[in-house]
């Protein structure tokens, strides 16, 4: 299923999410992230996209995994953090 989402960050920038994701097994097919915010590096926000692709869409699983790609990747925001993607991706559930 195809859906987006727009979400405001509390005290934060504007995201956009465009989201695909498999009804059936809950799992993200594939994921646009966009907004008004940084990221450092620039490409910080290519792979946590690249890396959520077939995670199950629920709430704690897609936190743990946004927190261990931008530890790993070392990806630092202006205007946006872990907990704002998730809140985004899960607004884009139907």
């Amino acid at each position: 299923m195809k859906t987006k989402s727009i979400y405001k960050i509390p005290q934060g920038k504007l995201l956009k999410i465009s989201l695909n994701y498999n009804e059936k097994t809950n799992k993200i097919i594939d994921l646009i992230i966009t907004g008004d915010f940084f990221a450092y590096p620039e490409e910080g926000i290519e792979i946590i996209e690249k890396k959520l692709k077939n995670i199950v869409m629920e709430n704690d699983i897609l936190y743990k995994k946004i927190e261990s790609i931008i530890k790993k990747n070392m990806i630092q925001f202006i205007g946006l953090d872990s907990e704002g993607i998730t809140n985004g991706i899960m607004m884009c559930k139907k």
